[in-house]
């Protein structure tokens, strides 16, 4: 079984993903990696280069090729734009939305202008946020909501959670 853990900028999904995938002995992919290398350039060089739409397409393509057993997956905040993208990882297993408030968000991001991050001039981290919720809600399969947990809880909480929802597949079938 896979976890692919989707959410804002800063919502922790690469390092949480990658303390969880140690506690389960798991393998990690970080989706950002996969497009730096396949792009040979950083995130923010490629989104200066071709602008956001581009961007989200390219990123779509990239989560759409992964092909992995017993990983946790991290993809970029922007993935929900891509329903191909979605629709894989979400056969590839456990969809899990690490939710944080904005406020949150924001002052964990600090200078968010070299993080990478897929958005329209102008557009500030509260626009991303309240488009992006809506489409976090509608692909995640469980909402965990990290706001004052420790690295340990969240991951705790992620394995309690999945662990669970496997019993209960279990017992309905």
């Amino acid at each position: 079984m896979n976890i692919t853990l989707i959410g804002m900028p800063a919502s922790g999904k690469s390092t949480t993903g990658l303390f969880l995938a140690k506690k389960l002995g798991y393998h990690f992919i970080d989706s950002d990696i996969l497009i730096q290398e396949r792009e040979h350039m950083k995130l923010q060089d490629i989104l200066n280069e071709v602008g956001p739409d581009e961007f989200n397409l390219i990123e779509e393509d990239v989560n759409a090729s992964i092909r992995c057993i017993n990983t946790v997956i991290a993809p970029g905040g922007s993935v929900v734009y891509g329903p191909r993208a979605m629709k894989n990882l979400r056969e590839l297993g456990v969809v899990v939305h690490l939710e944080l408030s904005c406020e949150t968000i924001i002052e964990r991001l600090g200078d968010f202008t070299k993080r990478g991050i897929s958005l329209e001039p102008g557009e500030t981290i509260k626009d991303i946020y309240d488009r992006r919720m809506p489409l976090y809600d509608k692909y995640a399969h469980v909402t965990i909501n990290t706001d004052g947990l420790t690295l340990d809880e969240a991951c705790d909480k992620i394995i309690e959670t999945v662990m669970g929802m496997e019993v209960q597949e279990e017992q309905e079938e």
